[in-house]
C-alpha cells in the first residue's frame, strides 16, 4: 500500500508539471505554426530553433514589475487569477490519459493513470470548467478599467450562451455510453466494427463531437471566438490591467483549458488510449497523438478563420449551434431506445 500510494503522489506531481510544461510547449508550438502559415520563421534565437524562448518569456515575466491600477480592488485583482489557474488545474484531476499499469513491474499492483478516479467525472469537469468564468468576471471588475469590464462581461455572456451546448454535446455521449464514469465510457470503445472500423463514439456522435469542439474553442476564449480579449477592439480585455505573474496565470489557465477540452474530447469520441500495435501499458502515448492533433486543430483555427462580429456570435451559439445541440441528444436518445446501445 505504501508503494502504491507514493506511486500515487508522484503521478499527481508529474500530471501538474506537463501541464505546467504543456503551457510552454503549446506556446512554442503555436508561435512556429503561426510562423509557418504566414511563412515566417518564429523564434529561432534562443536556443536552438528557439526551443528556449517559452522558458525566456517565464524569466521575463517572473522578473517583471507587479502594476496595480490606482483604483483597483486590491484582493479581489489578486485572487482573480489565482481562481482561473486553480480551476484549469482542478479540471483535468479526474480525466484519464492511460489505463491501469505497474510501471514496468516496479509497482505490486497496478494504479490507474489518472489523479482521482470518479464516478461521475464527466460532471466533475463540466462543473470546474463552469467555476473559471469567476476569474475572468472578478479581474474584470476589479480592475476598475472599461476595457477589462468590457472583456469579463462578454466572457460571461459568451461561456454561459455556448455552456449549454457543450452540456448537451456531453450528455448525448452520456446517452450512448450509459455511464458517467470517463473510464469506462473509453473502455467501451475498446475493439472494432467488422473488423476494421474503430469502435469510437466520434463515428456514432459527428455531429456531437462537431459542436462540443466548436463550444470547447468558444469555451477557451479562443478564435474565432476570442471577444474576451479582442486586441483590436478592447487592447488585452479582461486581463488588461495585469502584468507580471498575474498575467502569467491566466496564460497558463487558457492553454490548461485547451488542453483539457482536447483531452476530453480525445477519451469520449477518439477512443482514448485504445489504439493497434502498442501494449496496454503504452495506451498513453495513443492518448498523446489524439490530444495533439485536437491542439493542432486548435492553433490552425486561430491563424486561418477570421473573428466573427460580437452579434454573430450569439447568434451562432443560440440560434444554430444550440438547436443542432438539441436535435442531436433527441435523436440519440431517440435510436438508442430503438436500436440499443
Amino acid at each position: 500500500m505504501t508503494s502504491v500510494l507514493i506511486a500515487q503522489i508522484v503521478l499527481t506531481l508529474a500530471v501538474f508539471t506537463a501541464l505546467l510544461m504543456s503551457a510552454a510547449v503549446m506556446v512554442y508550438a503555436e508561435r512556429k505554426l503561426a510562423a509557418a502559415f504566414q511563412q515566417r520563421y518564429g523564434p529561432y534565437l534562443v536556443g536552438p530553433k528557439g526551443l528556449m524562448q517559452p522558458f525566456a518569456d517565464v524569466l521575463k515575466l517572473l522578473f517583471k514589475e507587479e502594476l496595480r491600477p490606482k483604483g483597483a480592488d486590491g484582493l479581489l485583482f489578486a485572487i482573480a487569477p489565482m481562481i482561473a489557474a486553480t480551476a484549469a488545474f482542478a479540471a483535468f484531476a479526474v480525466v484519464p490519459f492511460g489505463g491501469e499499469t505497474t510501471l514496468f513491474g516496479l509497482l505490486p499492483e497496478p494504479i490507474k493513470l489518472q489523479v482521482a478516479d470518479v464516478n461521475v467525472a464527466i460532471l466533475v469537469v463540466f462543473a470546474i470548467a463552469s467555476m473559471s468564468v469567476y476569474g475572468i468576471v472578478l479581474a474584470g471588475w476589479s480592475s476598475n478599467s472599461k476595457y477589462s469590464l468590457l472583456g469579463a462581461l462578454r466572457s460571461a455572456s459568451q461561456m454561459i450562451s455556448y455552456e449549454l451546448s457543450y452540456g448537451l454535446a456531453l450528455a448525448a455521449v452520456l446517452v450512448v455510453a450509459g455511464d458517467l464514469s470517463i473510464t469506462r465510457i473509453v473502455e467501451g470503445q475498446a475493439g472494432t466494427w467488422l473488423g476494421l472500423l474503430p469502435r469510437w463514439f466520434v463515428f456514432v456522435q459527428p455531429v456531437g463531437f462537431l459542436v462540443y469542439m466548436i463550444a470547447g474553442v468558444a469555451e477557451t476564449n479562443r478564435a474565432p471566438f476570442d471577444f474576451p480579449e479582442a486586441e483590436q477592439e478592447l487592447v488585452a480585455g479582461y486581463h488588461t490591467e495585469y502584468s507580471s505573474m498575474s498575467f502569467a496565470m491566466f496564460f497558463l489557465a487558457e492553454y490548461i483549458n485547451m488542453v483539457t477540452v482536447s483531452a476530453v474530447a480525445t477519451d469520449l469520441f477518439l477512443g482514448g488510449w485504445q489504439g493497434p500495435w502498442l501494449p496496454a501499458g503504452l495506451g498513453w502515448i495513443w492518448f498523446l497523438a489524439k490530444m495533439s492533433v485536437l491542439l493542432f486543430i486548435y492553433i490552425w483555427a486561430r491563424w486561418t478563420l477570421p473573428r466573427y462580429r460580437y452579434d454573430q456570435l450569439m447568434q451562432f451559439g443560440w440560434k444554430i449551434l444550440l438547436p443542432v445541440a438539441v436535435l442531436n441528444l433527441l435523436a440519440t436518445a431517440a435510436g438508442v431506445i430503438y436500436f440499443g446501445r
